[in-house]
């Protein structure tokens, strides 16, 4: 008898901890006022860690789908009828106009940046990681603003994207194809909108972290 009732308080347990993907996309959506749509999620098939129709995508699971990124909402009873009716889909931040912008570059190289820039005393923002990328959110910039100051450098190594307007980023706790995403430095708990650096504070260091970082090739789509 004792172990079934056990058995029965870890059941509700489970039923009532349910996927928090719901939670978090509220908090995202409401409090902080970032827009955001349910991504693809992970295949169901065999083999397949995308559900959308490309066998080679590259971010499987990470990415949106159906409804497309113009969807992306504030709205709460449009963010709770996406997510109670998939409750494990990924979240994905629609990136740019008033909503953050990101940098994002392999994981080592995303470590190293990040330590460089804690030496200099710089103030960070949020940072998300998977398991192959980490991203850094920085304020809203412009394409016109981002290219002034990649013209500066010698060389911009394509291990390194921009989150741009127009763009995404997956946010946790999302689980996708390449893995479960997390906050490596989360915002802080109970916090208004989180405080975002701007893009010409940290790209310096991300810049150089990336140039130690293998290029993109065929081999290497997830990692890079």
């Amino acid at each position: 008898m004792r172990e079934i009732l056990g058995r029965r308080r870890r059941l509700r347990f489970r039923r009532r901890r349910g996927p928090a993907q719901l939670d978090a996309a509220l908090v995202c959506a409401v409090e902080w006022e970032w827009p955001v749509l349910p991504g693809v999620g992970g295949g169901d098939r065999p083999g397949r860690r995308c559900a959308c129709p490309d066998p080679d995508c590259v971010v499987p699971g990470a990415h949106p789908f159906d409804p497309v990124v113009l969807a992306a909402t504030t709205d709460e009873r449009l963010v709770r009828w996406w997510w109670t009716n998939r409750p494990y889909a990924p979240i994905i931040l629609a990136t740019g106009g008033r909503a953050p912008c990101a940098l994002s570059l392999p994981a080592a190289a995303g470590a190293a940046a990040l330590s460089e820039l804690d030496r200099m005393g710089m103030r960070l923002g949020p940072v998300v990681a998977t398991p192959t990328r980490w991203s850094l959110l920085v304020a809203p910039y412009t394409l016109e603003r981002l290219g002034e100051l990649l013209y500066l450098k010698d060389c911009v190594p394509s291990s390194l994207r921009f989150h741009g307007e127009g763009g995404h980023l997956v946010l946790p706790p999302s689980e996708t194809g390449m893995g479960q995403v997390w906050w490596e430095r989360a915002p802080l708990p109970g916090s208004a909108t989180p405080w975002l650096p701007d893009v010409e504070a940290v790209v310096d260091a991300l810049v150089e972290a990336s140039a130690g970082a293998p290029e993109a090739g065929e081999d290497s789509k997830l990692a890079y």
